[in-house]
């Protein structure tokens, strides 16, 4: 059994040896769900305080029996990761993005365990994860274990909120007003959600102008490669569509004619055979492959900014040497 002595030196020891494990964490989560071409809100990622950890170390069952009596091992969440999404539809894809890449140890839908008590309140999808070979970003986090919440903007405002409030009221319970009055709010964001998911699955990409010497911005890209190849590929995130712009102004695609030019049937499926992708990639990904496969090297040195990027960029084209 670890004693709250030992949980700390693991602690420590594992804070120590990765002071980037934020980061870390972060880039690799979101490349898993950029590389499925899946559209999300923002991924964000906490190591948890030593405090927290003690804290939910000592907590016991009604016998008195300790609820973790091998906290360093029982307890997941020391590294907590946090994605939301604009509408419900989105979690499924999510969740089977994360599987592809990391193990899954435990998967509970908070929101459907809500609707079966009866009631509303903290909707949520959780996991459990360890880190395995299939993540090579993570290779330095081999074996460990980290929750994921995953929640729509709505269910994450509601659940920040009430949690404030809560948290402010460390004796006691609420008052009966207050807790029909989260209740209430629970009910009305559950609706906002099936709304919000209705209106995801009517969308249809808008026409846009067909002058093709038209030239685009990081606000059109989306319309234009739609207007180009339909609903084949899929939409990626919004926030992701300015750097697409400036990987394309560095090989000087401009306009909406030379982006048609690149994004052909034939190169699409060129460089889908060659890399093989485990996922539909999308917009912004398709694009960056296209381009590597056209320019090679060039691309490499006018747009990898960062190490990460440079190794992954290197790795595909070697499979993409000659496709283009």
């Amino acid at each position: 059994m670890s004693t709250l002595s030992d949980l700390h030196n693991r602690y420590q020891e594992f804070v120590a040896a990765h002071p980037s494990a934020v980061m870390d964490f972060a880039d690799a989560v979101e490349d898993v769900l950029n590389d499925a071409g899946l559209a999300f809100d923002q991924v964000s990622v906490r190591i948890k305080q030593w405090r927290s950890l003690r804290a939910k170390a000592k907590k016991k069952r009604a016998d008195g029996q300790l609820l973790y009596p091998d906290p360093w091992n029982d307890i997941h969440d020391v590294v907590g990761v946090r994605i939301t999404t604009y509408h419900s539809t989105e979690i499924p894809q999510i969740i089977d993005a994360l599987q592809d890449e990391f193990e899954v140890l435990r998967s509970v839908d908070k929101a459907a365990q809500t609707r079966v008590s009866g009631s509303f309140g903290y909707g949520s999808h959780h996991l459990i994860l360890r880190v395995d070979a299939r993540a090579a970003s993570l290779a330095a986090y081999e074996g460990v274990e980290f929750e994921v919440q995953i929640r729509t903007v709505l269910q994450h405002a509601w659940a920040e909120f009430e949690h404030d409030i809560r948290y402010k009221r460390r004796e006691g319970t609420l008052p009966p007003e207050v807790d029909r009055a989260f209740t209430l709010a629970a009910g009305l964001i559950e609706l906002a959600d099936q709304q919000f998911d209705q209106i995801a699955a009517l969308e249809e990409p808008n026409a846009l102008s067909t002058d093709l010497d038209v030239e685009f911005s990081a606000e059109t890209l989306p319309g234009i490669i739609a207007m180009i190849q339909g609903n084949r590929i899929p939409q990626s995130r919004i926030s992701s569509y300015q750097w697409l712009e400036e990987l394309l102004h560095a090989h000087g695609i401009r306009t909406a004619g030379q982006l048609k030019d690149l994004l052909t049937d034939r190169n699409i499926e060129k460089v889908r055979r060659a890399l093989r992708y485990r996922f539909q990639p999308g917009q912004v990904r398709i694009l960056d492959d296209l381009l590597l496969a056209k320019f090679g090297e060039q691309h490499i040195e006018r747009t990898a900014t960062t190490g990460k990027r440079e190794q992954r960029l290197r790795s595909n084209l070697e499979a993409l040497k000659g496709v283009l």
